[in-house]
């Protein structure tokens, strides 16, 4: 979902609330709405939203919190592989890095495996493996 403010944005339905932008997908698959209310809840604490901001609607959170948001609903679908497009492209210096530990404590506390496309040379550093392409050719560093 792009927009003339943002060239990555985090595909938050600006109707729902937080919590309900979490609810749906699993809702989608046929998770019971309580269950899935309970899920999201967790979710949102694991990325540090507390539970004061779950029922506000996106655009009354800053953009570190929707990208959290945004891995929120991801990790409540259980997937073991994360795929991160830019996810610190629209971030200040302080969002960046809280997203980053958000990250990397998922790959080794959760054993997730997180991918990570970037730009961003300090980004790329936090990384246990970092791969780089130029034209057309994928090594290691």
């Amino acid at each position: 979902m792009r927009n003339k403010y943002n060239t990555q944005a985090f595909c938050l339905l600006p109707l729902l609330t937080v919590r309900e932008n979490v609810c749906l997908p699993m809702e989608m698959q046929g998770i019971p709405e309580n269950q899935a209310r309970i899920r999201a809840a967790e979710a949102l604490v694991k990325v540090g939203i507390e539970e004061s901001k779950h029922k506000r609607f996106p655009s009354a959170l800053s953009g570190g919190e929707q990208q959290r948001v945004a891995i929120a609903r991801s990790l409540c679908s259980g997937a073991p592989v994360l795929l991160a497009d830019e996810p610190t492209g629209n971030l200040d210096g302080e969002n960046t890095r809280i997203v980053m530990d958000i990250l990397r404590r998922l790959a080794h506390e959760e054993g997730r495996c997180v991918i990570v496309v970037t730009h961003d040379p300090e980004v790329a550093d936090t990384a246990d493996l970092v791969l780089r392409m130029k034209d057309g050719v994928l090594t290691a560093v």
